[in-house]
């Protein structure tokens, strides 16, 4: 992955919440590959210290294990950081419904300790990971910036009220915040196990192993596949993203569309396994189709991903092929 026309001094501390987790450690790892410094907060509670292991011994990276849940540990990790590349969160739809409760203190109010401890810290930019989620049962496809229909999960409700605080502290504090809505990120160090693991890891993990997967629904739904070489792009320009791009959301995804059941049949095919899925009733607050428009974050960004869904599945299969 090349993020070398971005420019930051070899000074710079970034600091990345959420660090040990997949998308988390790709930043981290990002960061130090430009030469830069970087600062990983976690509590380990769905991050994995084998996530970052590899970097321990780099002199320009920091681990602090502690809980964006308590203020002092945000005030204390925000020291002296220019840029915070926030995505300290629990994901799963399903299991957002199972504990709503922990879903508000720890995504929102989260984010909100975040968001004040980078706004006394001075922080030049906050970017911080939201999520397609926030398009709810909305029809148009692709999905547009300012186009959301009815939230259908906790999780949804957790990333709508985290634009929702940064834009307030993008008005009313002058905190440049920029929010990124994921599509369905896939690739290196993503968890493949668990009830609630994403599905490509899942899948890959269960055939390697020969397992049959199970499809929940009728494998039609359709995803805008994001490999995580694109996300990471995706942060690093928001850091320097122009002042007009402050209080906004922006997708980030590839602009595929990508049906489940095809997904299934490329990972058979790459792997050599002659499995069929078993189909099981589709899982509640899923939505069916999702296709990403993403003019706005090219246009404001600079976002020009690099990776289409056969590139990224690819290097995806061969990084878990050597790791599993």
């Amino acid at each position: 992955m090349s993020n070398q026309n971005l420019k930051f001094p070899e000074s710079t501390l970034f600091l990345v919440t959420g660090g040990a987790g997949f998308i988390g450690s790709n930043l981290c790892e990002a960061v130090l590959n430009l030469g830069c410094r970087v600062r990983c907060l976690d509590d380990l509670s769905t991050g994995k210290q084998a996530n970052v292991d590899l970097f321990t011994d780099n002199p320009r990276y920091e681990f602090v294990r502690g809980d964006v849940k308590d203020l002092d540990t945000c005030l204390s990790a925000c020291a002296g950081v220019d840029y915070v590349m926030h995505e300290a969160a629990w994901g799963s739809v399903p299991r957002s419904l199972e504990m709503p409760l922990f879903y508000s203190l720890n995504n929102i109010q989260g984010t909100l300790n975040m968001l004040e401890a980078a706004r006394q810290s001075g922080v030049k930019t906050f970017v911080y990971a939201s999520s397609s989620s926030v398009y709810g049962d909305g029809a148009k496809l692709p999905k547009s910036e300012g186009v959301e229909g009815n939230l259908l999960s906790p999780y949804a409700v957790t990333k709508r009220c985290d634009e929702e605080w940064a834009k307030q502290y993008s008005r009313h504090y002058g905190l440049r915040t920029i929010g990124l809505r994921y599509f369905n990120v896939f690739g290196k160090r993503q968890d493949p196990e668990g009830a609630y693991a994403a599905v490509i890891p899942k899948f890959i993990r269960m055939l390697l192993h020969g397992e049959q997967p199970v499809i929940h629904g009728d494998g039609r739904q359709s995803r805008d596949f994001t490999y995580v070489a694109n996300v990471v792009e995706a942060n690093l320009k928001a850091c320097l993203a122009p002042d007009e791009a402050s209080g906004e959301a922006f997708n980030i995804a590839y602009g595929g569309r990508e049906y489940l059941l095809d997904i299934y049949g490329v990972l058979t095919k790459a792997l050599g396994k002659d499995v069929p899925p078993q189909f099981g009733p589709e899982r509640p607050g899923d939505i069916k189709h999702s296709n990403a428009d993403i003019s706005k974050a090219r246009r404001l960004l600079g976002y020009d991903p690099q990776y289409d869904f056969a590139r990224g599945i690819s290097e995806t299969i061969d990084w878990y092929r050597e790791n599993l």
